[in-house]
Order: C-alpha cells, then structure tokens, then sequence
C-alpha cells in the first residue's frame, strides 16, 4: 500500500494496529503547544510522566550513541528492528543494524534531541521525535555536516527492557543558497 511507505504512516501501519487505539492516544497539550516548544523537553517538570520516560530513553540511547559510536547505537534495537532514511532501501534486523553502523565517535558524531513525544495507552509502545545533526569528516578533512528530523518507535520488550522498533530519519532542507551552487 503507497500510504505505509513514508515514514510517519509506517510507523503508524506498526505502532497503531486500529483507528480505535488511535482515537485513545493522549494528546500532552504541553508537547503540542507552542509554550512547550521554547521550554527544554528534557527539564520541563510538568510533563506527563510517560512523556518524561520517553525522553530519559532517547537522552541514555544519545548518550551511549556518542560515547561508542555505530557499535552502541545498534545495541539500543530490537531484533526485528527497521531503519529509514533518505534515499536507502530500509535495513531490516539488529543484525543489519549493526552491519551498516560500524563508525567509531571519532569518524562521525551523531547527536539529536527530542521536540515531542507519545506513549502508548497501554504503557508498551511510544514514539519521540526530534531533530539530529551528524558531523564527519571528508578526505582533505573537512567538516561535513548533516542535519534533519528524526522518528524513533520505542516498545516495552518481554524482558521489560525497552528497545527501538523503528528509527527513520529525513535530511534538512538544504542551506539558503545552496540550490545552484557547482561544488567546489
């Protein structure tokens, strides 16, 4: 079906199994609300705890991502994990996963930071999203430099550990300018 194939509406093909559980997600007016964006997500006391959770498990997934680069960010998948991005084919398993994310912290940094958040009614499955910049390095050394949005799928798994379901990511629009350019 065309609809599941963008990123938002494949996670809502995963994460939302029926209109009804659609109609029960808590809309947090202190996410949505244009006051919620000037305040720091990851300090705002009043959000709802579920939010708060969600928040914590991006900011450890993050933290561990630029402590140990590729080999840290696949740990944080579940099995049956699927990654999105622009223009690629979707990778499919942890172990996947893990093949196509071999940089080290000192090759690529990638960084990103929640805007929003959702958890599930039943407290097993919730979604965050944000914005993420990846800094490296070209062959004359140069800084190259990414940046976009991102959605991570986050479920509760049997062991009660949490494990990222689906990561998409989208690149930025590209800088003013930069439209018609010739490289350098």
């Amino acid at each position: 079906m065309r609809i599941c194939r963008s990123a938002v509406l494949t996670v809502f093909c995963l994460f939302l199994v029926s209109p009804v559980v659609f109609a029960q997600l808590p809309l947090d007016p202190l996410v949505s609300s244009p006051q919620a964006q000037d305040q720091n997500p990851l300090t705002n006391p009043s959000l709802s705890p579920g939010i708060q959770f969600l928040y914590q498990l991006e900011a450890k997934f993050a933290a561990d991502t630029a402590r140990g680069g590729g080999k840290a960010f696949a740990s944080w998948f579940a099995d049956d994990a699927v990654t999105l991005s622009n223009g690629k084919p979707p990778v499919v398993g942890r172990a996947a996963i893990a093949a196509a994310a071999t940089w080290t912290p000192q090759q690529y940094q990638l960084t990103w930071t929640p805007e929003g958040a959702r958890l599930s009614p039943g407290g097993d499955m919730g979604f965050t999203w944000g914005h993420y910049q990846g800094v490296s390095k070209d062959r004359e050394g140069g800084t190259i430099q990414t940046t976009g949005r991102y959605m991570t799928v986050w479920k509760k798994q049997p062991d009660d550990t949490w494990k990222v379901a689906l990561d998409a990511s989208n690149d930025g629009p590209p800088a003013e300018g930069d439209c018609c350019r010739l490289p350098n």
